[in-house]
């Protein structure tokens, strides 16, 4: 697979550079494991980095990807496609994190300028970003656990919830007062 390294020194600031990562079977294999996919068909990104005012950089690029991931429910194979922007602005000017606390930037796409781009790195994060957390074949639903002792009536989540009792209280209390209601 050719360089996927943009040292950003050697680009001319005249006009945006054009690049294109797509990683061969190899690289594809790698990085599924990496993310813990159970098979990634394709994937590629394709953008270009603009220069901006004096020493900034933006990178605009289009993430496209097919993943095989495991269905969290049934455990079957659901491939999804993946079609995502990728946006970073690059700066000079921002401070390095110093201490064990730091505020994160309204932008979150701005970065701290590089010496050079790692477009294959930039690919793994923003996949990693993109791909389902939680991924279901289709129709399938997360059913409802209930269980209990035997004799024991299984409590529901529906149970659970805190108010629960003083609701069946007042339909209680409600159905008591239509009897009483009917019967005079």
């Amino acid at each position: 697979m050719p360089s996927t390294t943009l040292s950003l020194s050697r680009l001319g600031r005249a006009a945006p550079t054009a690049f294109e990562v797509e990683p061969d079977a190899d690289a594809r294999k790698a990085l599924a494991d990496a993310l813990e996919l159970r098979g990634l068909r394709k994937v590629r990104l394709v953008g270009e980095v603009t220069p901006e005012g004096k020493a900034d950089w933006r990178l605009e690029a289009k993430l496209g990807a097919t993943v095989v991931q495991d269905c969290v429910v049934t455990l079957e194979p659901v491939t999804t496609r993946i079609d995502a922007p990728v946006l970073r602005s690059y700066r000079v000017d921002l401070p390095e994190p110093s201490g064990e606390e730091m505020e994160m930037p309204e932008d979150d796409t701005i970065e701290p300028l590089p010496a050079s781009l790692d477009l294959m790195q930039l690919l793994t994060e923003a996949l990693a970003l993109a791909v389902p957390d939680y991924p279901r074949a289709e129709g399938v639903e997360l059913g409802e656990a209930v269980f209990a002792a035997p004799g024991v009536a299984p409590m529901t989540d529906e149970d659970a919830k805190p108010l629960a009792g003083l609701a069946a209280l007042r339909d209680q209390l409600a159905k008591g007062k239509d009897d009483s209601e009917n019967e005079g």
